[in-house]
């Protein structure tokens, strides 16, 4: 199980949240570049219909690969009462052929994309992770080399936290109240809850910058 929120910054402004995220998590970024394969099951694999990501990371002197299958969000009173989605997730550490191994389940590719950017992972209230990225589409199957943004200008920004049934309500309120500290250049919410850029980044921006991320916060 996990929670997360996403949001969007322009790229203009991502040196900044860079710095910002610098100050708050205290740790060294991490560079982000994930191939990610989307697949779907087939007919003969039952009536409900069942995805799974394989992730490929290429920031390894060998691509390490792993699967990872996001279940339903969370539901109910108690669902609506907090800010974050609360949904099932189960990731594994797969070998290389784990693409061979699903097509020959009878699951097909419905879409594939390029992640590139950096990552900051660390506790504060609860174990985070924050990832900064461009998403990219592949002109030519598995072109990796030849991605170009689908949102040229936007980059994704995800927060996410591993929690259990009985800490998840702790583990939102951390991930709330750190999500305020960023809430001058974008705003987090439930994925698939579109708020676009926030009217003050500019301004955040600008003052991050200039003061190199020096403020305590």
């Amino acid at each position: 199980m996990e929670c997360v929120v996403q949001g969007i910054i322009e790229t203009q402004h991502v040196e900044a949240l860079e710095i910002l995220l610098q100050g708050l998590c205290a740790v060294h970024r991490k560079s982000l570049k994930i191939h990610e394969l989307c697949l779907k099951s087939g007919p003969n694999l039952g009536t409900s219909p069942s995805e799974v990501r394989l992730l490929c990371d290429l920031e390894q002197s060998e691509p390490a690969w792993t699967v990872r299958h996001v279940g339903s969000a969370m539901r109910g009173a108690g669902a609506e009462q907090i800010s974050v989605n609360v949904r099932t997730m189960v990731e594994s550490k797969v070998s290389s052929n784990v693409l061979r191994l699903f097509y020959a389940l009878g699951y097909k590719l419905d879409h594939e994309q390029l992640r590139v950017g950096f990552s900051f992972n660390f506790q504060r209230g609860a174990q985070m992770t924050v990832t900064v990225s461009s998403v990219n589409k592949m002109l030519r199957l598995h072109a990796t080399d030849e991605a170009v943004p689908i949102t040229p200008g936007i980059q994704l920004v995800e927060v996410t936290a591993p929690a259990t049934s009985e800490n998840y309500s702790e583990v939102a309120a951390a991930m709330s109240s750190f999500c305020e500290y960023l809430a001058p250049l974008l705003h987090l919410s439930k994925p698939g809850v579109s708020t676009g850029v926030v009217p003050t980044a500019a301004a955040a921006a600008a003052s991050l910058m200039s003061d190199g991320g020096g403020t305590t916060l």
